[in-house]
């Protein structure tokens, strides 16, 4: 039986250090609109979640990092979008994170603007985002207020908070960025996103 269409939603699990995490956020509006669905913004810590899990990033592993950059560059020009490795990768997006769950959490209205800024800042005009100067001028030039998103990030409830959506994304089996719930189902990975377009329109 079909959902009503404001019933659909994709639940995105993310972490702006994932270029494919970033091809996924670059495709997943369109993909929402055409099924009429939402979509739920997880943030998440990546790092927190290896750790919970095991795992580690693909490009640990020499040959498969190898192989992989050139599997996301042949993705980004699929999909028509700019992507470009990012020299400083891999990068802490702690307070990156924090960010987004803060915002997310205290001033909603901001989030996807924010969003937008840090994936920018990541993958189509890379900078060191792990640089607290980096990302201070990437806030300036989206128009936040950099001192009050440093009080934001160091919030006790932001941090608790981001604490709270990494332990949640393992708790439902996330081991890596990024992922995608339809309701009960479980997507790993931007390749997926044929999977997840077909789960919104069951």
């Amino acid at each position: 039986m079909n959902l009503p269409a404001a019933q659909k939603q994709v639940e995105f699990f993310f972490d702006f250090g994932s270029p494919t995490a970033y091809l996924a956020y670059t495709q997943l509006p369109k993909i929402a609109a055409a099924a009429g669905a939402q979509i739920v913004w997880r943030p998440m810590l990546l790092g927190g979640v290896f750790k919970a899990t095991g795992n580690q990033s693909p490009v640990l592993i020499a040959a498969k990092g190898a192989w992989m950059w050139g599997d996301i560059e042949r993705w980004a020009r699929r999909y028509g979008v700019p992507l470009l490795k990012n020299p400083h990768f891999i990068i802490n997006t702690l307070t990156l994170m924090r960010g987004a769950a803060g915002l997310q959490m205290r001033q909603p209205d901001l989030f996807l603007r924010y969003v937008d800024a840090m994936f920018h800042a990541m993958w189509v005009e890379p900078c060191n985002l792990g640089d607290p100067a980096a990302v201070a001028a990437t806030l300036q030039k989206a128009g936040f207020d950099v001192a009050a998103f440093t009080a934001l990030v160091g919030d006790p409830e932001v941090k608790a908070k981001l604490i709270a959506l990494t332990e949640d994304a393992v708790a439902r089996g996330v081991f890596g960025a990024p992922t995608m719930f339809v309701g009960n189902e479980m997507f790993f990975g931007q390749d997926r996103l044929d999977f997840v377009r077909e789960a919104l329109k069951s």
